[in-house]
């Protein structure tokens, strides 16, 4: 819901950071590789109990996910960058939950399967109507230029760094947070699956 606002909010940075990696040769699956590795450290600062660490590692993880896609616009994406943004996206939003999970299983276990349930449930809509878009020939530009079809929605990557970083500043209130979360993330996905009913019929 508010992955419009920051995208034009952040791409002047962006742009800029974008263009002085460019120029010193780093690749846009390069900056890909880096996010994921930050997700990743963000999961297992969590589940060391490195809250704070994992609050940084998680911003830089998303100016990384942010970036690669404008160095791609500067130096010729292709099919898998595009690929890899969004296999490594879905990694980093398993890493985390799943931190919390392994730092406090008694308390966390529950709550994060149920927010990795949404997660899954929320792709699986948001990929399967990627892929019957493309097949139609569909396009848009609501989230800017990207490799395939982007549905928006009320739970985004916006909303989702939202709740990490909530969850990682009130980590005793992660299963409260997750709950809140997942019935967005479902509601989504249902909005999704109503939508795929009414134009592809």
């Amino acid at each position: 819901m508010i992955d419009g606002w920051g995208r034009k909010t952040l791409e002047p940075l962006l742009v800029s950071l974008a263009r002085w990696l460019a120029s010193a040769g780093i690749s846009a699956n390069a900056v890909s590789i880096a996010g994921l590795a930050l997700g990743v450290g963000a999961g297992a600062a969590i589940a060391t109990g490195h809250f704070w660490l994992a609050l940084v590692l998680v911003l830089l993880s998303r100016l990384g996910d942010g970036l690669d896609g404008a160095v791609a616009r500067i130096t010729g994406g292709t099919d898998l960058g595009g690929y890899l943004d969004i296999v490594f996206d879905f990694f980093y939003y398993g890493a985390v939950p799943l931190g919390f999970v392994l730092y406090d299983p008694g308390a966390n276990g529950i709550a994060g399967a149920v927010i990795l349930f949404a997660f899954y449930v929320n792709g699986a809509s948001f990929l399967a109507f990627a892929a019957v878009a493309e097949k139609r020939g569909m396009s848009t530009d609501a989230r800017g230029e990207k490799s395939f079809f982007f549905t928006t929605g009320l739970a985004e990557a916006g909303e989702t760094l939202i709740f990490f970083l909530l969850a990682c500043i009130l980590p005793d209130q992660f299963p409260v947070l997750a709950y809140i979360f997942a019935a967005l993330t479902l509601y989504t996905a249902t909005a999704r699956v109503l939508l795929a009913a009414r134009i592809f019929r």
